[in-house]
């Protein structure tokens, strides 16, 4: 087993870092609903970049030392773990949506319908006008998510790193053991999502199958899988900067998400993106696979 990171974080700051970790990002999820409505697109991203913070303000608020979460990366015999947080996450999304076109080849947008509808007439336009067909914008934005664009979405990652992995999971994984930690604990960053999910239709639009109830529980299936591989790569490598590049690549490989034809938008529950149930399969595999190992060790 996994020699694991002490905490002595009271219950009382656990508490208040609770109540402060949700109370102001749903505070915050009220601001972006309410902007959602009003298809302001940009003010809503801006409001849930904010909110990513809001578990490291409520740690802050408890008062939680923030000394311990290995702020200086100490990385000698350990950059293989940089790379795994690095690639993993497309890798994964890779092999899942691969299995959700597999299943539902059909679904396929071979015409880039979707993508060609996100992306402004005139910015189309200019791609073409520079040899750029859709095909090379994917691939280019593929190799994006892959590189530096992890290294950029770290940052915004970190502010919710900081209360998941550094304080939300040591206190759980102590308190019920390390499984039941790590599962308790996906549930609550899960359930953090809740309120613009549900209302706002983030992650899986609105009129996916089984909406508005569905989304929601098979988010936090996600965020459980998601939060085993994060811990994994924080206990290996002991800096809270590893879980948020994780996170980061995360968040930067949506690419799949774009690829479906737009009448099969409401099979988003399913994949083809990671967060899908069917696409989902390949972190569920690898998540389990790292607990049994470290139950084994």
């Amino acid at each position: 087993m996994e020699k694991q990171r002490k905490t002595t974080i009271s219950r009382k700051q656990f508490t208040t870092y609770m109540i402060a970790a949700f109370g102001l990002a749903w505070i915050l999820d009220i601001i972006a609903i309410i902007f959602s409505k009003d298809e302001n697109q940009m003010v809503f991203s801006i409001v849930m970049v904010i909110t990513m913070f809001m578990p490291f303000m409520a740690a802050l608020i408890a008062r939680i030392p923030l000394k311990g979460m290995g702020w200086v990366p100490h990385l000698k015999g350990k950059i293989r773990y940089v790379f795994f947080a690095l690639w993993v996450p497309a890798l994964l999304s890779i092999i899942g949506g691969v299995l959700f076109f597999i299943i539902f080849p059909k679904a396929f947008d071979s015409e880039f319908l979707t993508l060609r509808g996100l992306i402004e007439a005139g910015a189309l336009e200019k791609l073409e006008a520079q040899g750029l067909t859709i095909p090379i914008y994917i691939l280019i934005s593929s190799i994006q998510a892959i590189t530096f664009a992890p290294f950029f979405n770290m940052f915004a990652a970190l502010g919710e790193e900081v209360g998941w992995r550094g304080v939300l999971y040591p206190y759980l994984k102590e308190k019920l053991g390390v499984t039941k930690g790590r599962i308790v604990g996906g549930v609550i960053w899960g359930s953090w999502h809740w309120p613009v999910m549900i209302f706002a239709g983030y992650e899986y639009g609105k009129e996916y199958i089984g909406a508005p109830a569905l989304g929601p529980i098979v988010f936090c299936l996600f965020t459980v899988m998601m939060g085993i591989l994060c811990d994994y790569v924080y206990e290996k490598t002991e800096t809270i900067w590893l879980p948020s590049l994780m996170h980061g690549a995360t968040n930067a490989f949506t690419i799949f998400a774009y690829l479906t034809k737009p009448e099969y938008a409401d099979m988003a529950i399913l994949g083809p993106a990671y967060i899908g149930i069917i696409s989902m399969i390949p972190m569920i595999i690898m998540a389990v696979i790292i607990c049994v190992k470290q139950k084994r060790n």
